[in-house]
């Protein structure tokens, strides 16, 4: 796979996340009505997420906000520039899961000061996740690739000049 397409996956994801969270916000209306269920163990849920992965660094004034951009930010130029050299088709599918995903919750950070999240599965009342969006499945998905590519998938040999 070339890169142009890695980056155009990037692309993809970025965009599908920013128009579902249009339309969550807009014609459905999510932010006033809170919850539409769709299945028994499947609703639309508006969070506004102030933090980052489960929960966690919550940014709840200004300085904590543009710190969690920047350092957003920065990961995604890091996957970014690793896209850019990397070679093996699978380890360029997750990292461009990854930088599409970060790109869209950077964006609405910056936009909104928190990330748009929706998706909610639930069981009755157990959540096996916290409610997340198209990015953050994205960002799940790219980096279990890169951990299964990692830990369980040898390295194609290196071609021998000898």
């Amino acid at each position: 796979m070339n890169r142009t397409t890695a980056y155009l996956i990037a692309l993809a994801i970025f965009i599908a996340d920013q128009i579902t969270k249009f339309i969550m916000l807009g014609p459905l209306e999510l932010r006033e009505v809170g919850r539409i269920d769709l299945l028994p163990i499947f609703a639309f849920t508006y969070v506004e997420n102030r933090g980052i992965s489960l929960g966690m660094l919550q940014a709840q004034d200004d300085l904590s906000r543009w710190l969690l951009v920047a350092g957003t930010a920065a990961i995604a130029a890091i996957v970014g520039w690793w896209l850019r050299r990397e070679t093996q088709r699978w380890d360029q599918i997750g990292l461009a899961m990854i930088l599409g995903g970060a790109l869209g919750n950077i964006v609405d950070r910056v936009r909104l000061g928190y990330v748009v999240d929706f998706l909610d599965l639930h069981f009755g009342d157990f959540r096996p996740f916290y409610v997340f969006n198209i990015a953050d499945a994205a960002i799940s998905i790219g980096v279990v690739i890169l951990l299964i590519r990692a830990f369980f998938m040898a390295a194609p040999k290196e071609k021998s000049n000898a």
